[in-house]
């Protein structure tokens, strides 16, 4: 994969494809990979580019506390080491927060914006894990529990916890440095106030059995940006690009697309 220097941090970053631009971030805790049913469908239509945010994957893993800000800056600046002025960008759940930072600071360099199982400000909407008891212990007892509620279906609760235990992330490792540092990102995101900014056509996407963002959320957001289509997946999982990623990817391409699928 190759890295892109941006300031004084790495990025690893991979592109695929041909055509219009479509940015694509992932959530908390995940590398690009987490996008796995949607990079081969998708570099079908659109150059995809996709990353490791700072904090996980092949990026580097600096001491935080980090914001969705900061991490939206270092989409943008990958988009210019890219020479890429403007661009689809779709988000899902961290990375839909840093997705509406991108759109709100920089409008010009967003086309269609979509927006997936994610928060505009940590309240009652993320009802789960508000109070924090369930990003308290260490990075793998975190990653565990986020785990168990992001999948619905048992057989992925058991292979990604699974997959999760097996991977040790000592305290104090470079890993467990990057987590803290998104953790802190998630809990002091906010942009309530300032959706109504965002210009951008706008898909908000949900599971109705999100158990870790209340669905709620998305409704919130859908309620405060002007030009917006909010599409509600029938049963859908907090990780409705794995658990429902058919029609998670039929309905945002025929977003993108403006075609009938």
């Amino acid at each position: 994969m190759p890295i892109a220097k941006i300031g004084d941090i790495n990025i690893n970053y991979s592109t695929q494809g041909t055509g219009e631009p479509l940015v694509m971030i992932m959530g908390f805790g995940s590398a690009m990979e987490g996008w796995h049913f949607q990079t081969p469908f998708f570099s079908k239509h659109f150059r995809v580019v996709i990353l490791d945010n700072r904090g996980v994957g092949g990026s580097d893993k600096p001491k935080g506390p980090f914001t969705t800000r900061m991490m939206a800056d270092d989409v943008i600046h990958l988009m210019d080491h890219l020479k890429i002025e403007n661009a689809h960008v779709m988000g899902a759940s961290m990375g839909g927060m840093i997705a509406q930072e991108i759109s709100i600071n920089y409008p010009e360099r967003v086309n269609k914006l979509v927006l997936a199982c994610t928060y505009a400000k940590r309240g009652e909407t993320f009802k789960n894990i508000s109070n924090g008891a369930k990003l308290r212990g260490s990075p793998l007892e975190r990653m565990t529990a986020i785990i168990d509620l992001a999948f619905n279906k048992p057989l992925y609760r058991f292979v990604f916890g699974f997959l999760a235990r097996f991977r040790s992330i000592p305290q104090g490792s470079p890993d467990s440095v990057g987590i803290e540092g998104q953790s802190a990102a998630v809990m002091s995101h906010d942009t309530l106030e300032r959706l109504g900014s965002i210009t951008s056509e706008t898909l908000v996407i949900v599971g109705t059995r999100d158990r870790l963002i209340d669905p709620a959320a998305s409704e919130i957001i859908a309620s405060r940006i002007p030009k917006i289509k909010l599409i509600k997946i029938e049963g859908g999982s907090h990780t409705i690009m794995v658990e429902n990623k058919d029609e998670f990817n039929r309905e945002v391409l025929k977003f993108l697309t403006n075609r009938v699928l």
